[in-house]
């Protein structure tokens, strides 16, 4: 079995073509292929899908049969040409108040007329690949829309709930809810009751038992015990009527104004293209969240969806439906019943065509009342407290409840219009809005600067500035992230000035280094405008992979102290040597600490946190060597929880107790401690991968090149006994010795860390949890060498028992 599994092919004998590929021989074409898990998957979707559609139906005043045509449609053309493998669609409640005031305006068929049209613009949108655009707009926008509709719909269909008919806008409907409330029918409020009760209560139901009828859809559930009760009580109270097909109202010629047309096929192009394309984006966490999902269920192309989308709507309105757009809770619902591909969204359409076409019969059984009660449940819950939370938490209460308002009372086109004007408002404002104060404490002037630093507040800036008196020591304090460039120089032109006529000056901030400008001190430069913080005086900026001695903070050299050599104790640290400008040499690592808390640690404590609350889940074991020049995560790119990383002297493997060849009879190994990092990585942390790495010119394979027999064991050679069957393959005529591609091994050195790697790949396969999960195809081996002169990452590739170690290049990260 290959250690590694290679980049790229290493074969110097195939020619292939750089610009062309070659033709694919004939394949048998693929069986199609249903898993258990899409069909249970899809009975849950359609389950909830029924009642729903035919109550969506009922909010916008429709046909009761153009929500199921919807819904059918959804699942078999959105779900087979979308984006999203695991989004549902169909009709939405999110399209329920347009829907419902372009039916009062234009009629039936001229509504659908404008689903196909909004289809067709949402076609050309997908052609233009600007799907990604829709998600610019706030979320407070999104949610106050989502908000105000939920809103519209729970009002409009109280009146339905009370037993009475719902009238054509908000207003109107609160104006009439006393004389409703005062002509209760108790037939309608006892069935919207039970309803609603056993949407809350079946959720809840407690045990085991609960546990199990918990998989059965409490809307189902709703609907289905309410129409029971009303049939076996014999309430007599309007119920679902669902015409012949053959009467059913097809698209016609939109009739209207222009102008009223567009902005219809507007209104629904935004509605349904931001609720699917956001619906995707949930979609796509739901997924990462579960465990075991197959590779194949990759994240959403949303130019697709958006294309998949327009062609639903266009099918939808041809065939007398509603519009269509991504619906989150069967979306919800498909996921968490375990699909694993869009044949659940598709098989669900079909059994809503089956329902459609033999259950007639027993939907018209549905009081109205019920299906009321179930579309005004789902408007409240599109008011989500959790969503209001977070708007306040961000202060951007205002455009949600400006968004919320604009919806409910105006529209939701001019719902959303006001939204946005509120929105480019605030951000605005706030941009303009900067807050500069100057005072003075025990001799030093502070200047305060909280909020963003633009040419709006230079006059500001420059007035507090020149506020600080010649001469004397300033702190400038920067709460702010971003600064332009005539803020900029004038921040640094004022900072010259001053130290030049002997003042001195402290910029702090949030992600600001601390640095002291001295009199006659020049400084510099090592950011640019457009930061929080200007260049001149900002402190330690170097890469976090600059070594310490390499830094350029410094500061000039300062003079000797008297009677004290220069390049001795008290002078400069030797000649030429830069000068950190935090302190002696011996204060690397507390300097390194500081640079780090204030430069490096406000940029990844939000992921360090969310990392400290879910565990570590590193994807790999790295087993590299101490050595110092040996930075992985710079060589790797990777950053915290990727790797789980082992280190020691020659990145060595020790072999399990009893195979240690240097051991005595009966004598346990001496170390345990990288077998128990991989017994750790594999069975606790499920670690996909293994990598051993070498280096050039490592110390430990130097020093078992030139150790000599006997002699005191020490501990380092006590270790490096590890490395002895390295040092036997190595001089092993019969075996392939390792190389680097494109050049012979430098020196005996370098050929002994390419032997060591692929020694310790071997004995890795002699590790019982290694070997375990290499038999169940759960883990992979890889050598890697990193030349450490060269800058340069090799992986080990083995082809026709050639060992070789070919260089990473950019063609490789494509592949």
């Amino acid at each position: 079995m290959s250690a590694c599994v290679p980049t790229r092919a290493t074969n110097p004998t195939r020619n292939e073509p750089s610009h062309q590929s070659p033709t694919p021989p004939p394949t048998r074409p693929r069986r199609f292929r249903l898993a258990g898990a899409d069909v249970s998957a899809s009975i849950a979707v359609f389950l909830i899908a029924l009642p729903l559609s035919l109550g969506i139906a009922l909010a916008t005043g429709a046909p009761l049969q153009a929500g199921l045509v919807a819904a059918a449609v959804g699942g078999l053309v959105a779900g087979r040409l979308g984006g999203s493998p695991l989004q549902v669609s169909g009709p939405a409640a999110g399209l329920t108040v347009v829907t419902a005031d372009l039916i009062q305006r234009y009629g039936w068929r001229t509504t659908c007329a404008i689903t196909v049209l909004a289809g067709l613009t949402q076609l050309g949108l997908g052609c233009l690949r600007v799907a990604r655009t829709a998600l610019a707009v706030s979320p407070a926008i999104v949610h106050g829309m989502l908000a105000g509709i939920g809103v519209t719909i729970a009002v409009a269909q109280l009146h339905i709930v009370l037993g009475g008919t719902p009238q054509s806008s908000v207003p109107d409907n609160l104006r009439a809810l006393p004389a409703q409330l005062a002509d209760l029918h108790p037939a309608a409020l006892s069935v919207s009751a039970l309803t609603l009760a056993l949407l809350l209560l079946w959720p809840r139901i407690p045990g085991r038992a609960g546990r199990l009828l918990r998989k059965v859809p409490a809307a189902l559930i709703a609907v289905a015990g309410a129409t029971a009760a009303a049939s076996l009580t014999g309430l007599r109270l309007p119920k679902v009527d669902l015409p012949s097909w053959s009467s059913h109202a097809l698209a016609g010629l939109p009739e209207g104004p222009v102008l009223g047309i567009v902005a219809a096929v507007l209104t629904t192009t935004l509605v349904c293209s931001v609720q699917s394309l956001l619906g995707a984006v949930a979609a796509d966490k739901l997924v990462a969240g579960r465990p075991g999902l197959p590779a194949h269920v990759g994240r959403s192309d949303l130019h697709r969806e958006l294309l998949g989308q327009g062609a639903a709507n266009i099918v939808s309105g041809g065939l007398g439906g509603l519009p269509v757009a991504g619906v989150a809770v069967r979306t919800s619902a498909n996921v968490h019943s375990g699909a694993v591909s869009r044949n659940s969204t598709m098989l669900h359409g079909v059994l809503v065509v089956v329902a459609a076409l033999l259950m007639v019969p027993i939907l018209e059984l549905i009081p109205l009342a019920s299906l009321a009660a179930l579309v005004m449940a789902v408007g409240i819950q599109m008011v989500s407290l959790h969503h209001i939370r977070t708007v306040t938490r961000h202060r951007e209460a205002l455009v949600y409840a400006v968004t919320t308002a604009g919806v409910v009372f105006l529209g939701v086109l001019e719902g959303v219009t006001l939204g946005i004007a509120v929105a480019v408002a605030v951000s605005l404002h706030r941009l303009a809005r900067t807050h500069i104060t100057h005072d003075e404490k025990e001799g030093v002037h502070h200047v305060h600067v909280r909020g963003q630093l633009t040419f709006l507040a230079v006059p500001r800036l420059s007035r507090a500035l020149h506020l600080v008196p010649q001469g004397t020591p300033a702190v400038v304090e920067l709460d702010g992230s971003f600064m332009d460039h005539a803020a900029y120089e004038t921040l640094q032109d004022w900072q010259n000035a001053h130290t030049a006529r002997g003042g001195s000056v402290e910029l702090t901030g949030r992600r600001a280094g601390l640095r002291i400008a001295e009199p006659g001190v020049p400084t510099t430069v090592h950011n640019e405008p457009g930061s929080a913080e200007p260049a001149a005086p900002t402190g330690c900026r170097c890469s976090p992979w600059t070594p310490w001695r390499n830094h350029q903070c410094e500061q000039p050299h300062l003079p000797p102290t008297p009677g004290a050599r220069p390049d001795g104790p008290g002078g400069e640290v030797g000649a030429g040597a830069p000068r950190h400008a935090h302190g002696p040499r011996g204060h690397e690592l507390a300097r390194g600490i500081s640079a780090f808390q204030r430069n490096t640690a406000p940029l990844v404590r939000g992921e360090l946190a969310r990392l400290a609350r879910e565990g570590q889940r590193p994807s790999q074991l790295f087993l590299t060597c101490a050595d110092s020049r040996l930075v992985t995560s710079m060589i790797t790119s990777s950053g915290p929880g990727d790797l789980f990383v082992v280190r020691n002297v020659g990145n060595l493997v020790p072999p399990l107790a009893g195979a240690e060849r240097s051991s005595q009879p009966g004598e346990e190994n001496g170390d345990d401690s990288v077998a128990a990092a991989i017994e750790y990585a594999l069975d606790v942390l499920k670690v996909r991968s293994i990598t051993v790495c070498g280096h050039s010119g490592c110390g430990a394979m130097q020093a078992l090149l030139t150790c000599e027999p006997g002699g005191a064991r020490t501990p380092l050679k006590r270790w490096l006994r590890h490395g002895l069957p390295s040092l036997e393959h190595m001089a092993d005529d019969s075996r392939p010795s390792p190389r680097l591609a494109g050049r012979a091994p430098a020196d005996a050195v370098e050929q002994l860390c390419l032997t060591n790697v692929v020694q310790q790949l071997e004995h890795l396969r002699a590790h019982e949890s290694v070997s375990r999960a290499l038999r169940k195809g759960e883990v992979e081996l890889h050598g890697m060498y990193f030349h450490v002169g060269e800058a340069q990452a090799y992986l080990l590739t083995e082809a026709e028992g050639d060992q070789v170690f070919d260089r990473v290049r950019a063609a490789d990260l494509s592949a």
